[in-house]
């Protein structure tokens, strides 16, 4: 399984509900609280081209956002994703 990061805050519903919806998944992941350290948030930008959080990578993969996340569920993109060389 590809390495999953999350870039989020601590009290954004939308990182709450990320969370929740890779933890129901069995999926584990890094978080990464932008709101502990201003670079880090940089870093996010740069890495997605958005401000806003959650901001989710799977491997090199951006999936983007909570909204996106669980688009990419519903449709079953998301465990392809998580299972091959898309992500990396």
């Amino acid at each position: 399984m590809s390495k999953v990061v999350l870039y989020g805050t601590l009290f954004c519903p939308y990182c709450f509900a990320a969370k929740h919806l890779l933890k129901q998944k069995g999926v584990e992941f890094e978080e990464i609280r932008v709101d502990k350290n201003p670079s880090l948030k940089q870093e996010m930008i740069e890495k997605s081209g958005r401000f806003t959080v959650p901001q989710i990578f799977i491997g090199d993969y951006h999936v983007g956002g909570y909204d996106d996340l669980s688009e990419h569920d519903r449709s079953g993109k998301l465990d392809t994703i998580l299972t091959t060389d898309l992500a990396s």
